[in-house]
């Protein structure tokens, strides 16, 4: 018998299948860069069959990668190719446990579909802060181990700025309990943000106690259109003067990015009757009935097309005119895959520098890379901007992407870190990053981040090969 036998042999057949129809989706990464493979996907129901399972792991010596919905875009959740590691899947895991709306509190397990617990916190008549686009299949312990960002970090923070207390299971099978949902507990290390943005590789995260906030009573959104980039910066800050600190988002959207968005699916139209070449989407809002939000937003355009920082603009005037808004900034990604998809650089500088990071990188592409496809858009707030590339017209992706990632990209990173940023700004490191992370990380923190994890996991089981290098 073998380690996996030995593994499998101890569990009760329903906590695991071997079913290769079944485990196969378990088995490819969400872009489609890594397919692994494995003996059989682990699939507990609560937090003491997790324990279960992580102990006989330890004690045979076999590795466990877990994972949520399988949505990491730096292949963080997918099994190697040897077949010798067990895939843990959370999806089982997915009760909410509490929500206290007094305490302005919910706690749920790992395995819980992100949309899903919008859903509940709108029913208890507040809201979760954390939105995404792939909101109706990651999972929050996924969510959690990335320390995932999207639309309203700017406002509410990343998703680790949400956490009130956790719940995870160790390397070696102990239960970690600090779920209490509490907002001041100075007792010590912090220990559960060790576990955040770990990527499953200091232990599995079972359960979240998260923040929630009061419901918006109000929700203004506007489509900008602006000629000239270096005003950026200084349209956020009037606005989040003019409206009490009220802008939960401000997403920067190139004229390229629209562009191939409309061209793929033609049944849209242009918000605006004058193409411009940057676009901003805005949205303010409030938890008040009374705060004249709308008014705020009125004089802010008002000021700005006078001034002609903003040239033409729009505001939604129906929960329906909003959606479609939405829509183009987070579909821009299929755009980019039904042009041979990009390469995506996920980069972060300070806010004050983004614009002049935006201008600078594209030039460098301009001259490094004739007629590669800029597709250009972010969150300016927090200065996060996915800088991607498509392939030029007639050009073959397989053959230009890999060559532009060899070539063209690590200027755009040196860039990056020039301007004071990072090579990573919400993506996380999985597999796909530890060459970035070799070439500009802080050797320091690389060092401690190697002491951490010889520390919690010196076997090596949880996760091997993502964030750490064995």
């Amino acid at each position: 018998m073998d380690r996996i036998d030995g593994v499998l042999g101890s569990l009760p057949g329903e906590l695991y299948t071997s079913d290769p129809d079944v485990t196969a989706r378990y088995l490819t990464d969400f872009r489609r860069f890594r397919t692994g493979a494995t003996r059989a996907v682990l699939r507990p129901r609560t937090t003491a069959e997790v324990q279960r399972i992580v102990a006989l792991c330890a004690a045979h010596g076999v590795p466990l990668v877990p994972q949520g919905g399988n949505t990491s875009y730096c292949a963080a959740a997918t099994p190697s190719a040897s077949g010798e590691e067990l895939v843990l899947s959370l999806e089982r895991l997915n009760a909410i446990r509490a929500i206290d709306p007094g305490n302005l509190s919910l706690t749920a397990e790992a395995g819980c579909v992100l949309s899903v617990l919008q859903e509940a916190a709108d029913a208890a008549g507040l809201m979760l802060p954390l939105d995404l686009g792939a909101r109706q299949s990651c999972q929050i312990g996924g969510n959690l181990s990335t320390n995932a960002g999207g639309i309203s970090v700017l406002k509410y923070g990343m998703a680790r700025d949400l956490v009130l207390g956790l719940e995870a299971v160790l390397p070696d099978g102990q239960r970690l309990d600090v779920l209490q949902p509490l907002r001041k507990n100075n007792t010590g290390y912090d220990v559960k943000q060790m576990l955040l943005g770990a990527e499953g590789t200091l232990g599995v995260i079972t359960a979240v106690s998260l923040k929630l906030a009061r419901k918006p009573a109000q929700t203004v959104t506007a489509f900008l259109a602006i000629d000239n980039i270096d005003v950026l910066t200084d349209i956020l800050a009037r606005a989040q003067i003019l409206t009490g600190e009220n802008i939960t988002s401000f997403e920067y959207i190139s004229h390229h990015s629209l562009a191939l968005l409309l061209a793929a699916q033609q049944e849209l139209r242009h918000p605006l009757e004058t193409p411009s070449a940057h676009y901003v989407l805005m949205e303010a809002q409030s938890c008040s009935p009374v705060l004249a939000l709308e008014d705020a937003v009125g004089q802010l355009l008002e000021e700005l097309m006078g001034e002609g920082q903003v040239t033409d603009g729009t505001l939604a005037a129906s929960a329906q005119q909003r959606d479609a808004l939405w829509y183009l900034r987070e579909h821009i990604p299929e755009a980019e895959v039904a042009n041979g998809g990009s390469v995506k650089h996920d980069v972060s500088v300070p806010t004050s520098a983004l614009p002049a990071f935006i201008t600078r990188a594209s030039a460098l592409v301009e001259t490094q890379s004739e007629g590669g496809r800029l597709s250009i858009y972010g969150h300016v707030g927090d200065g996060n901007v996915h800088f991607n590339v498509v392939a030029p017209e007639g050009a073959a992706p397989a053959t230009y992407k890999p060559w532009f990632e060899r070539e063209v990209s690590p200027r755009l990173y040196d860039l990056a870190v020039a301007m004071g940023g990072s090579f990573g700004a919400e993506y996380g490191i999985g597999i796909i990053k530890l060459d970035l992370l070799d070439r500009y990380g802080d050797p320091a923190k690389r060092h401690m981040m190697r002491a951490i994890k010889a520390a919690l996991d010196p076997a090596n089981l949880m996760n091997p090969g993502k964030v750490v290098r064995a």
